[in-house]
């Protein structure tokens, strides 16, 4: 199990001889594993998060792969050993390292932070789901009645109210002449009943019956000149709501096609807002509760995730505050090693070649000189030879021949062609 951690440390467990760096970087070992664990998780809710919280099945499939990424990220600068190359032959242990790249450490710090705000906020979204949901209910009920007063719904509920305002005033129209109308007919049934009472002889004149030109004959007059009034504003009214019916039946189109509108937009409204509780509104609804609430919801929130940011950094943070232990200096000692034997091997196969050139080139050197001395005795060769054909044809004799030319290593004495 050790091995199997100092692997996944990406360390040589053959360089691990003590105790102490056993116990190192096995601890980095088990903090990579529960990095990959957080990062998967994390992964998962950022996906899912950006999904708009529809749960699907692949976040799990991306949450290994950022993992992964990350953790190829810290394996490699656990398992580098900055190795100084320079004085080779030197036994000081002072030379056996170079100093930390502290870009290096940088890096993933920035990147720690970078995941802090990717995979650790959905994480802490989900930690205070119950929280954000009350927010954002909140918010969209706020959302809700600035729309209902203010924008399209507003302008439909006015047009609809002057349309219900115009209905109203004809409807008062109408009934102003029925209520005239009524209130005609009433005193009519008044005088009528005085009529009657009259002729009885309980009226005002009291004699019975009701002779013409009599009170109670004046009476039933007026009576029924009051019906006749009442009947003709009855007629009046009749021909106002047959004027209105047109109008009427107008407005009645554009207030059921405005009511339609406002329903239709209403919905629309709805979905628009439901809609709006994805990581961006979550995220600005947990900063609000964070800065409402700072000792409650704020103070957890922050240790939360910083201990996650800790888990981010604890393996890098180990191996760069371990740095110069006895592992680096064993990886050190044996790479310094075969870099020396390297640099001695090269250094003496330049000598052989160069020992090679030099003595390829004097090679090369004499034979180009044998060949150019061959060339000069072939040359005097065909002069005594034509200088003997002569002498033997012309018989006459020919001029002593310079002697020939020796090469060099031969012994001082001079071989002359005979004629």
């Amino acid at each position: 199990m050790r091995r199997l951690l100092l692997r996944i440390s990406n360390v040589n467990p053959d360089s691990v001889t003590t105790h102490s760096d056993r116990v190192l970087y096995s601890a980095i070992g088990c903090f990579i594993v529960l990095y990959f664990v957080y990062a998967t998780v994390g992964g998962a809710a950022f996906v899912d998060a950006s999904a708009n919280y529809t749960h699907p099945w692949w976040q799990w499939l991306v949450g290994p792969l950022v993992a992964t990424g990350v953790v190829a990220y810290d394996r490699a600068v656990v398992g580098r050993v900055g190795i100084n190359f320079d004085k080779l032959d030197s036994p000081d242990p002072h030379d056996l390292l170079r100093r930390p790249t502290f870009g290096l450490y940088a890096g993933r710090l920035c990147l720690a932070l970078l995941f802090a705000v990717i995979i650790t906020e959905p994480l802490m979204l989900a930690r205070y789901k119950g929280e954000i949901d009350a927010r954002l209910n909140e918010v969209h009920n706020e959302q809700i009645s600035v729309i209902e007063n203010g924008g399209a719904i507003a302008a439909y509920d006015t047009r609809l109210a002057e349309l219900k305002k115009q209905s109203a005033a004809e409807d008062a129209a109408v009934q102003e002449l029925n209520k005239r109308a009524a209130e005609k007919r009433s005193d009519a049934r008044k005088l009528y009943q005085q009529a009657i009472a009259d002729s009885e002889g309980d009226g005002v004149s009291r004699k019975a019956g009701c002779p013409d030109g009599g009170y109670c004959d004046t009476l039933v007059k007026r009576s029924r000149g009051l019906d006749d009034q009442a009947a003709a504003l009855d007629v009046q009214a009749a021909k106002l709501q047959d004027s209105q019916r047109a109008a009427r039946d107008s407005r009645a189109a554009e207030e059921a096609d405005l009511t339609r509108k406002i329903s239709e937009q209403r919905t629309a409204n709805a979905q628009a807002i439901k809609a709006d509780a994805g990581f961006g509104a979550r995220t600005k609804a947990m900063w609000y509760l964070v800065s409402s609430d700072f000792w409650g919801i704020g103070l957890f929130y922050v240790g939360i995730a910083l201990l996650l940011v800790a888990l981010d950094c604890a393996a890098v943070g180990l191996k760069f505050a371990s740095h110069g232990n006895a592992y680096e200096r064993n990886e050190a000692r044996a790479a310094r090693h075969f870099e020396h034997e390297a640099a001695i091997g090269y250094e003496q196969g330049l000598r052989d070649a160069r020992r090679y050139a030099e003595a390829a080139s004097r090679v090369m050197a004499e034979s180009i000189g044998r060949a150019s001395h061959d060339e000069e005795l072939a040359d005097i060769a065909i002069e005594r030879a034509r200088a003997h054909l002569y002498d033997s044809v012309a018989g006459a004799p020919v001029a002593p021949l310079s002697p020939a030319p020796l090469l060099d290593g031969h012994p001082e004495h001079t071989y002359r062609i005979r004629a």
